[in-house]
């Protein structure tokens, strides 16, 4: 070959060997589920999360707000001794507090209404009436205390009695909030204690009576019913006083009150939201483990949780699906990662537990997503596969920690996302298969046409073969990335992070078409140039020859297993509108003189036409053909293993 000969089979080798608009289209596709993800509430951080999510296999989430409503109601209060159940629910404070059945006057029950009055005062959040609808301007646990306290008419300090001049404000390392008030003239001021039962009971000595009088403190009868409340799924605080020196304007210590007057107990349901049991299932079905993490008392945390569909008794059996954080905190490194792994419900979780929580799935190489709200927990974000965090409630720290954002604070979001992202991770996967066999194609005939000889001139020039990669990969394989997610895509196990992208199957695949690509374009190119046709006119047959076969086999590639018939023929209506443009340009490229003198092209004859599109038909119904064998065998061999299981 001439120095010329050699170094234009070079370039048009180069050229047609590198995918030029792979970068390109990659980069599209998951923009493009970028912006559908933002579609459904989740708002994508960084650009990688989006395919990583695909690959989850443990979702870790919060509870409140997340799994359920976010809409706290008192249903129940213990109190003196006695139990009240309170009638009514969401924000609007309208509803009677019953005594076995009964109304009962707070007014009458001394140990009642100091109770509620502590939830009322130790209290950040307000109850307001916008446009004639209730809502809760704070946190929803606090909301769901002033509605109770108006429930029995007492209402927020405006002023007077009851001043706050102090406040210890809650933590969660503390599990306790406190408030100090000026109670009126002459009057010494109080201290409200509010937080988790365990907290507030150390620090109590004494109990108020149903009478108002205090009395020792039955710290066994208080679990007990705490216990009872907490099986029942409600959220459980504990209420205590304690009156300090007339001269004393603010609290001494943050660390902690002693001496407390315990006043009683308040349990608020927030229920499971429906849409999130829903989610919990598919996450189930396609593989995907889901861990409650809460704050809440365990028996709430294990009550909830079997509400969700989280855990079955019957599946379960005898292993323990609730671990406590003290309990946690007693692990080493070993136990952590085989507790993490078994149990299902995290209750009472402090939140520099859920980093070592995301440390021992992921030794157990899980791909986890973890959920957050607060500053705490930012490391537990980071340092999972996939950090989200709630976008109502979260924290600006938490939010910039984050891979991902949730507009709405919904679980459901979260499996919409992973669900999304396993359509994307589809649709690369379906370009790659589509785009490898044009280059390999394109290549192997170049390479043929070199080892040849020099009788043989290239069959495609390397600006020929610009042109097809260029537009076909915006015009064909670009619109896979609008695919629809396939119907059983919640139905697979999630993909190994480490597995390769291209199966051995999908590369037998690749070979195949490429295979068929080299030998229709060489043969048809000389046959045309053996029938007398110009180097110009056998290039053309050779060019609009790759291009069909690219525009048959997207067909094919829009499902890697299932026929095209399944998917439906128009119901990706982006595919057809590119394959129409591709053709019109195709048709351009052909017969415009312009293009000709740019791209060295010539008219052709119908017949070549026909040809043209035979073979590359033939090429789409080799490859149905071969997913159709394949697809058989896998139904056989599950039928073979579904009878084997059985006997």
């Amino acid at each position: 070959h001439t120095a010329l000969e050699m170094f234009m089979a070079a370039v048009a080798l180069a050229v047609s060997a590198i995918p030029e608009g792979l970068p390109a289209a990659v980069t599209i596709t998951l923009a493009i589920g970028v912006k559908r993800m933002a579609d459904v509430h989740a708002i994508i951080r960084k650009l990688p999360a989006v395919e990583t999510l695909g690959s989850t296999t443990v979702i870790c989430s919060d509870k409140t707000g997340t799994l359920t409503e976010n809409q706290m109601t008192v249903q129940k209060i213990s109190a003196g001794g006695d139990l009240y159940e309170i009638t009514g629910s969401g924000y609007v404070p309208e509803g009677e507090i019953l005594a076995g059945g009964a109304p009962a006057d707070p007014s009458s029950a001394p140990a009642l209404q100091e109770c509620l009055r502590a939830g009322l005062l130790c209290n950040d959040s307000r109850l307001q009436q916008k446009e004639g609808r209730w809502g809760i301007e704070g946190d929803p646990t606090e909301g769901a205390l002033l509605v109770s306290a108006a429930k029995a008419g007492l209402k927020p300090n405006t002023g007077g009695a009851w001043t706050r001049i102090d406040v210890i404000p809650f933590e969660s390392e503390r599990a306790y909030m406190a408030t100090l008030h000026d109670p009126g003239e002459g009057k010494p001021p109080v201290a409200f204690v509010k937080g988790a039962v365990e907290k507030v009971l150390e620090q109590c000595t004494q109990a108020l009576a149903r009478d108002g009088s205090t009395g020792d403190l039955d710290r066994d009868a208080v679990l007990k019913a705490a216990e009872a409340m907490a099986r029942e799924g409600l959220r459980v605080l504990a209420f205590a006083r304690k009156e300090l020196p007339a001269a004393q304007r603010a609290f001494e210590s943050s660390q902690g009150i002693a001496d407390l007057t315990f006043l009683g107990l308040q349990g608020m349901i927030d229920p499971p939201r429906q849409e999130a049991m829903q989610a919990i299932q598919t996450c189930r079905t396609a593989g995907v483990a889901v861990k409650m993490i809460t704050g809440d008392h365990a028996a709430t945390a294990t009550a909830i949780a079997g509400q969700l569909g989280l855990t079955d008794p019957a599946a379960d059996g005898d292993r323990r699906v609730t671990v406590t954080g003290r309990e946690l905190q007693e692990l080493s490194d070993a136990e952590m990662i085989e507790t993490a792994e078994r149990a299902k419900v995290f209750a009472r979780v402090a939140p520099e537990q859920k980093l070592r929580l995301v440390e021992a799935l992921q030794a157990r190489g899980h791909v986890v997503a973890m959920t957050g709200d607060g500053v705490n927990d930012a490391p537990a974000l980071k340092q999972a596969d996939i950090g989200i965090a709630m976008g109502i409630t979260g924290t600006e720290v938490a939010k910039e920690a984050a891979d991902m954002v949730l507009t709405d604070d919904n679980f459901a979001t979260i499996e919409a996302a992973v669900e999304e992202g396993r359509r994307i991770f589809d649709n690369l996967t379906k370009f790659f298969v589509w785009t490898l066999p044009t280059n390999g194609g394109e290549a192997l005939v170049i390479m043929a046409s070199v080892v040849a000889g020099t009788g043989v001139a290239l069959p495609v020039l390397p600006v020929q073969i610009l042109w097809i990669n260029m537009t076909t990969a915006v015009l064909l394989g670009l619109m896979l990335a609008f695919e629809a997610k396939e119907s059983d895509v919640m139905m697979r196990p999630p993909r190994q992070p480490d597995s390769p992208i291209l199966t051995g199957v999908l590369i037998q695949r690749i070979i195949l078409v490429s295979v068929l690509m080299l030998i229709g374009v060489f043969a048809l190119f000389l046959l045309k140039k053996k029938g007398g046709a110009g180097l110009a006119e056998a290039r053309t047959v050779a060019v609009n020859l790759i291009v069909m076969i690219e525009l048959f086999y997207l067909f094919n590639c829009r499902s890697l297993r299932h026929s095209m018939r399944s998917l439906g023929f128009f119901s990706n209506p982006w595919v057809l509108g590119g394959s129409a443009v591709m053709v019109l340009l195709q048709l351009l490229y052909t017969y415009h003189p312009w293009m000709n003198t740019l791209f060295h092209s010539a008219p052709l004859p119908l017949a070549d036409w026909a040809v043209i599109v035979a073979f590359a038909f033939a090429v789409s119904l080799a490859v149905g053909a071969e997913k159709w064998v394949r697809e058989r065998s896998a139904a056989a061999a599950l039928q073979a293993a579904g009878r084997g299981g059985r006997s």
